[in-house]
């Protein structure tokens, strides 16, 4: 795929993988608009990227079909999904799990997502074409001690892209589902200021250099999942 001129959504774009992502989409020469739940964050992102800003939180219903509608009233069409938006919460081992966490986190890693790719997937079916970037995590190949609510919701995050990959490969769209493992972000804070570069962690730019790679592949193939390793992080 030549990414120019593709009309592109990145979910949770104000920092992190999908802020570093939109820029490296624009870079390109694709039309990205990103979406995020603090306003001034998603400003500060479409000043730094030159994406358009959408306010936007995708567990919400009626903010997807905003942010969809708002993107086919302004192009005619979506070309590429990236379900960036996420975060972890409830870290606790069974036996002190909380239920309003689990909901919170489900919430956005799963039931956003999931509402977020069916309203671009009925764009997709009716264009013949289409992609689909879900950004899962080590922790969605792999549970770990006081990782019962985030991992399960990655693990979710997975099985919704293996179905929808059978779902949709009859309509010529692709289905990539990408693990990062530990990358210098914001994840798990509250201030929504991503953690310094550290030499033996991955960096938001690796994640985007792989998604851009493999949605650069020719149409006619596309890689199911890739896993994003540190080389050497201890």
């Amino acid at each position: 795929m030549n990414l120019s001129k593709q009309i592109t959504l990145v979910t949770g774009g104000s920092n992190g993988i999908g802020k570093q992502l939109a820029a490296q989409l624009v870079a390109k020469g694709a039309k990205v608009y990103i979406t995020g739940r603090d306003e001034a964050r998603l400003q500060s992102a479409v000043a730094e990227t030159g994406a358009k800003g959408i306010l936007a939180d995708v567990s919400r219903a009626e903010d997807v079909d905003r942010t969809i509608s708002e993107i086919l009233a302004d192009n005619g069409r979506l070309d590429i999904l990236v379900n960036n938006a996420g975060f972890g919460a409830g870290w606790a081992e069974l036996g002190d799990l909380n239920m309003d966490d689990m909901l919170k986190v489900y919430q956005t890693n799963v039931f956003g997502a999931a509402m977020m790719g069916q309203a671009a997937a009925n764009v997709f079916k009716n264009q013949k074409s289409g992609n689909i970037v879900n950004i899962g995590s080590t922790a969605s190949v792999k549970g770990y001690a006081k990782g019962s609510i985030y991992a399960s919701s990655k693990f979710a995050l997975r099985g919704l892209s293996q179905c929808w990959q059978a779902d949709l490969r009859p309509y010529n769209v692709r289905v990539m589902h990408v693990n990062p493992s530990e990358v210098t972000t914001a994840f798990g804070k509250t201030d929504g200021i991503s953690r310094p570069e550290a030499s033996n962690k991955l960096r938001p730019k690796e994640i985007a250099d792989v998604i851009v790679a493999h949605l650069e592949m020719d149409d006619r193939g596309f890689v199911p999942e890739v896993t994003i390793w540190a080389t050497n992080p201890f």
